[in-house]
């Protein structure tokens, strides 16, 4: 990896601020009126830990003539280029902070590759974040495909960036998490304690099934692919080798959180079908798992907080696409939850999690 000292890179910041991520009006832009948001007559500090964005300014040149010349086409669509409606949608939403997150369309790179394009892409983060740090939080990129490079871009995005969190997909190449190869990932995330925010992207599969009306693909197919991933992680071990990870499933979890009761019974009830790698029921992972709120009811946010526990939940809203512009008023309205577990959800689990000041 790269060395430089934090005087270096904070230089190079000052330099590039602005100039390369935005439209000259961004940083500047002041809508209307911004929402707060009071829960109990206490103003609340609120987070968003599921939202997108793109940096393809900064990649154009490392990718081109490279196999992701045409992928990185995906990341100038809609609102994923940071713009002025970002800001906006954050403001009437009563948003203060997002966590940005950049989806993985990079694991096909080789080694080589993956040593330019990740520094450069987290680079480009940490500058967005510079240039507003009242507004953003970002989670680092790393090239999961070469676990042992992936651990040291990790350090080197905690020690040089400032980052306290990483983003990941729910597999690589079609590869499991669970595999023991990552596990030198796995380590590092441990011991830095970083915030993982684990996104799907389908299950290409079962895409004969899902095709037809509906957007099945993405309706059940990212959950789906988030359940499995997660599934193996228990089974297999990995949660137990690493029992301080800080792993969020995007999506609430999938389905796994609203089914829990049936991968307790599996291995009671079919034994032979399985060879004991977990120490515990498969329950008892989710209260030291974490989920965004993103299940759209009162009921469905309720049920989310009785299996895991209203401490392991963040608010979300998958910002740019738009699925919700209602997640504060999901949680404030809610039934069942006091105040002080809407406060935690709407932020102070976040906070608490990747380092955020409070106020």
């Amino acid at each position: 990896m790269p060395h430089r000292t934090r005087r270096q890179f904070v230089v190079d910041l000052a330099a590039a601020t602005g100039a390369v991520f935005a439209s000259p009006g961004l940083w500047a832009a002041q809508p209307a009126q911004r929402r707060r948001v009071v829960v109990g007559g206490r103003p609340v500090r609120t987070v968003d830990v599921h939202a997108h964005t793109a940096v393809p300014q900064a990649l154009t040149a490392i990718v081109k003539g490279t196999p992701l010349e045409a992928t990185i086409q995906s990341q100038l669509m809609g609102n994923l280029v940071m713009n002025d409606a970002r800001l906006r949608a954050m403001d009437e939403q009563g948003i203060d902070i997002e966590v940005l997150t950049i989806n993985a369309y990079w694991y096909a790179a080789d080694r080589d590759l993956a040593l330019r394009l990740i520094p450069a892409q987290n680079e480009a983060l940490a500058r967005l974040v510079t240039a507003r740090p009242d507004r953003f939080v970002a989670l680092a990129t790393v090239a999961l495909q070469h676990p042992e490079l992936a651990a040291e871009q990790l350090q080197y995005a905690f020690d040089k960036l400032g980052m306290r969190g990483v983003g990941i997909g729910a597999t690589v190449n079609g590869e499991e998490l669970a595999a023991e190869r990552f596990d030198p990932f796995w380590r590092k995330a441990e011991a830095l304690g970083a915030m993982i925010f684990m996104l799907p992207s389908g299950v290409p599969e079962l895409a004969a099934r899902l095709r037809g009306n509906g957007f099945l693909t993405n309706v059940i197919g990212n959950p789906l692919e988030t359940t499995i991933a997660l599934s193996h992680l228990i089974f297999e071990g990995t949660l137990d080798r690493f029992p301080k990870l800080k792993l969020c499933g995007a999506h609430a979890g999938g389905f796994l959180p609203a089914y829990i009761g049936r991968f307790d019974q599996g291995c009671v009830t079919f034994p032979a079908n399985c060879t004991p790698k977990n120490a515990r029921k498969p329950s008892e992972y989710l209260r030291r798992l974490y989920f965004d709120s993103m299940v759209f009811t009162g009921e469905g946010l309720r049920h989310l907080a009785a299996e895991c526990g209203a401490s392991q939940i963040f608010m979300g809203t998958d910002y740019p696409f738009p699925w919700t512009s209602t997640s504060v008023d999901h949680i404030v309205e809610a039934p069942a939850f006091s105040d002080a577990d809407r406060i935690a959800m709407l932020g102070g689990n976040a906070a608490r999690e990747l380092g955020i000041p409070t106020s």
